[in-house]
């Protein structure tokens, strides 16, 4: 009787150390995997950023090009004004 009580708990115990071990393998991995796609998260943040355009550098832009349109638009308006004068 006790001799089959030890091979149930030697049987018990080397199927629990297989089983941790191959939960701990996966983990493992996972964990691997999240670190890796947290890494190329950072990196395509970092590219992200670096190409990226402020706010104020979209007004500054639209200002210049509503300037210019405005300096064509005087003109054409002067234009139109010297041939009806004409």
């Amino acid at each position: 009787m006790n001799d089959a009580i030890t091979i149930v708990v030697a049987a018990w115990s080397g199927l629990l150390t297989i089983f941790l071990t191959v939960l701990g393998y996966i983990v493992n991995e996972k964990f691997s995997k999240i670190k890796e796609l947290d890494d190329k998260l950072n990196t395509t943040r970092v590219e992200v950023a670096r190409e990226h355009i402020t706010r104020e550098e979209v007004t500054r832009i639209t200002d210049h090009i509503d300037a210019r349109f405005n300096r064509l638009e005087s003109k054409i308006d002067q234009l139109i004004q010297s041939k009806l004068n004409a």
